[in-house]
């Protein structure tokens, strides 16, 4: 990627401005416009506010959201806290508005019930509360109230139903800032989605490049919709993650092409960042059909010269692919099968 794609900031990054924002006012009557904020690595942006209204004894700020150069879903999103005055030694009280989810299942890092605001940008929201107490005399006793607009649809194109998260989006960010194509957020997700599998008692999870995939793995194993993970192009997130948090059987299932490259010792499966191996492949075969492998123009059709031929590509590539993720997990108790799939999701290779 491009050195000069642009950064931007995080849901609760854009939260903590708009705390700050809303507290400042409620406590002096004014809004700080732009509110300038410290993150966890030690940036300070400002954000300019799209909102501000203070009346009935609680104030409202909103910013939106600027994700930079990543095609982040929530890239755009107005992000609006409202806060008003707590009950003397509360602290910070945070609530769930219009499009922030709610935690309904074990297995997340906050308990069920809870807004689905992170822990690190609760932190941050918390010190910016006990600042600008600090700064204007107030107690810090405060309810925080976090929106963002059209969150419940958005949250559809997130994990975020099958983590248990309902209601809408999650207030998410380690260091505040988003790195463009840095996929953090998948792979946060991918581990959540292990850490709910887990909690809910299963002992079979399945990571699948897509959504046929997927459909094949909760067929064949009859696998509840938590226990399947949308590990995308992320082999690597969920191999390395279940090493350190184990399940007994982790099932693989994917495209050919995309599980070929695993078999190859890939374990980022992005076409941007690996390629399908012809030499690999024809490494498989016999040798009479080697050539003809290796100037296939795609996996899948190396793999239909191969059935033609009786040669079962399929489950050499499912056993590459099994001995990769075996590599990764070594010393740890997960047993591994593969499932291969064509574009029709008919089963094409098994290990």
């Amino acid at each position: 990627m491009s050195k000069n794609l642009r950064y931007g900031w995080t849901t609760g990054a854009c939260a903590t401005a708009a705390t700050t924002a809303a507290y400042t006012a409620l406590l002096t009557g004014e809004f700080p416009d732009p509110v300038r904020v410290e993150l966890p690595k030690g940036r300070t942006p400002e954000f300019a506010l799209a909102r501000e209204e203070l009346r009935g004894g609680q104030a409202t700020a909103a910013v939106v959201k600027d994700a930079g150069d990543d095609p982040d879903v929530t890239h755009g999103a107005l992000v609006s806290v409202t806060v008003r005055h707590g009950e003397p030694g509360t602290g910070v009280v945070f609530r769930a508005g219009p499009g922030v989810g709610t935690v309904t299942k074990p297995g997340l890092p906050l308990p069920v019930g809870e807004p689905a605001i992170n822990p690190v940008p609760r932190r941050m929201m918390r010190e910016h509360v006990a600042r600008v107490a600090a700064a204007h005399g107030g107690t810090g006793d405060v309810v925080v109230e976090v929106s963002v607009e059209h969150g419940e649809e958005l949250a559809k194109r997130t994990w975020n139903p099958r983590l248990g998260i309902l209601g809408g989006l999650s207030i998410l960010g380690t260091t505040g800032v988003v790195v463009p194509y840095s996929c953090s957020a998948w792979i946060d997700s991918i581990r959540r989605g292990i850490d709910v599998a887990r909690a809910a008692g299963y002992h079979h999870v399945a990571g699948c490049t897509g959504s046929t995939s997927e459909k094949v793995a909760a067929q064949v194993h009859g696998l509840p919709e938590d226990a399947l993970l949308d590990m995308g192009d992320f082999a690597g997130a969920v191999l390395k993650y279940l090493k350190r948090h184990p399940v007994d059987r982790l099932t693989i299932a994917g495209g050919i092409g995309k599980l070929s490259k695993l078999a190859d010792g890939h374990l980022d499966l992005h076409s941007g960042r690996s390629q399908v191996n012809h030499d690999y492949l024809a490494s498989l075969v016999p040798p009479e059909l080697a050539e003809a492998v290796r100037g296939a123009n795609t996996a899948l059709g190396a793999l239909q010269l191969c059935q033609e031929a009786g040669v079962p590509l399929g489950d050499m590539v499912a056993a590459g692919a099994k001995a990769t993720a075996e590599g990764v997990l070594r010393g740890s108790p997960v047993a591994v099968d593969v499932i291969v799939i064509d574009r029709a999701g008919g089963i094409v290779g098994r290990a």
